[in-house]
């Protein structure tokens, strides 16, 4: 518990602090209650949220209490920190259908069951839902002026833009103030967390509770995780990459990690794993030695896969990239096979015509889009560059056959080492 404040800054997990001193006493004292909010504006979690529960995690498994909280209440008004335009408002019911999916999610990041100090998801829409506009404008807008709401960050940036910012968007600061003060009041939440954009919300938080209260409570950001050219992170060119394994395979998620750009992948072991300083820095060793040989990519890829999606699902992950890089199809599963077919061009073929004889691998070639010609296919096949199922064709005469369907429907293609295509027998 006392080397937390240390990990956490050796890992580069330390944008801003209300008072880092004042807090590593208090740590050293004993557990502490944290949380870290999401808006539920969607039915899954995506990367870009992964740093704040994984830094949940951390303080848990150093003894402390997390609370994960989910936004019900200001997920239907939307938080302008970090943004240039505004969400749109969501009804109560999709959000509670979202949190209901999210849960489930959290329980892979969070300990929900541990004896001492078990994590705990709790819906800000149980405590202000109720609450009428006059009362929070008595009891919680009185203690802010327009002057400092304005001087924050995240609603200065949007008042010098195009589009502005809206009422709604204006008022998030004083919802998430009042989220913290009603935890530090209810359930001696002492700390917040969040992402280097939730600043000025954080920072609002702490100034109501000392205000309302007369107690300290400490605020604690980490840096937005970005790509090496600056822009943001957990975007791909399909679109965002999420924890749902319906939306995004553990395979294309595993693929997401592993190809991280070679200039961030020490940074993404320490913030996006559990391994130890001793267990990274001989990664980092090797990584500068050779990053060719892509050591930390793969450390990088199995250890968030495993934690987001399970050990089972990280090692099906793992076979369906081996395939993609030539590996054996022995004992393949189908579903794992499927994340391949899924990733590569694939193209239909009458069954009738891979029956008996087969069809000759040079046209073959022609039908999935793997050579121009039958004079280029024979070609590619002389130079020994072409694979059936992974497997080099040494034959020009070879035809590919019923016998050759993987799961009584796919032929794996190869040309080269990164050309592949799919027949699939229909």
């Amino acid at each position: 518990m006392d080397n937390l404040i240390e990990d956490l800054k050796w890992r580069g997990l330390l944008a801003d602090c209300t008072d880092e001193s004042t807090l590593a006493e208090r740590l050293s004292k004993g557990p502490v209650t944290l949380y870290c909010g999401f808006d539920p504006t969607g039915d899954s979690l995506h990367v870009g949220h992964l740093m704040g529960q994984i830094t949940l995690r951390r303080f848990q498994l150093a003894g402390h209490r997390p609370l994960a909280l989910a936004g019900g209440a200001t997920g239907m008004i939307g938080d302008p920190s970090g943004r240039s335009s505004e969400r749109n408002l969501l009804t109560p019911e999709q959000l509670a259908h979202n949190v209901s999916s999210i849960s489930r999610q959290l329980s892979k990041l969070l300990d929900f069951e541990h004896p001492v100090n078990p994590a705990r998801l709790i819906n800000n829409a149980d405590w202000t839902v109720g609450v009428t506009f006059l009362d929070f404008l008595r009891d919680v807008g009185k203690h802010f002026s327009i002057n400092m709401m304005i001087a924050k960050d995240s609603v200065r940036s949007r008042m010098e833009g195009e589009s502005g910012i809206s009422y709604t968007e204006f008022s998030y600061m004083l919802l998430q103030a009042h989220d913290f003060y009603h935890l530090r009041k209810t359930n001696d939440c002492e700390l917040q967390i969040g992402g280097s954009d939730q600043w000025g919300n954080i920072t609002a938080g702490t100034d109501l509770i000392r205000k309302k209260l007369g107690v300290v409570a400490w605020g604690w950001t980490f840096p937005l995780i970005t790509k090496a050219d600056g822009t943001k992170f957990g975007k791909t060119a399909s679109g965002a990459v999420w924890l749902d394994p319906e939306k995004t395979s553990p395979y294309k998620f595993y693929q997401f990690f592993v190809n991280t750009e070679d200039a961030k992948v020490v940074e993404y072991l320490k913030k996006f794993t559990f391994l130890t300083r001793g267990e990274i820095e001989p990664l980092e060793a090797a990584h500068a030695a050779n990053p060719g040989a892509r050591e930390a990519h793969r450390a990088l890829a199995r250890e968030v896969t495993a934690l987001v999606h399970g050990k089972a699902a990280c090692e099906d992950a793992i076979r369906a990239s081996q395939i993609m890089f030539g590996g054996g199809l022995e004992g393949i599963s189908e579903g794992v096979f499927n994340d391949v077919v899924g990733e590569v061009p694939t193209k239909d073929i009458e069954r009738t015509k891979l029956e008996g004889a087969g069809l000759a691998l040079t046209d073959l070639l022609v039908h999935a889009g793997l050579a121009a010609s039958k004079g280029q296919a024979r070609k590619d096949i002389e130079g020994g560059g072409i694979y059936v199922n992974n497997v080099r064709a040494a034959e020009i005469a070879r035809a590919v056959s019923a016998a050759d369907l993987l799961f009584g429907k796919y032929v794996l293609l190869r040309k080269g080492k990164k050309s592949y295509a799919v027949v699939r027998a229909a």
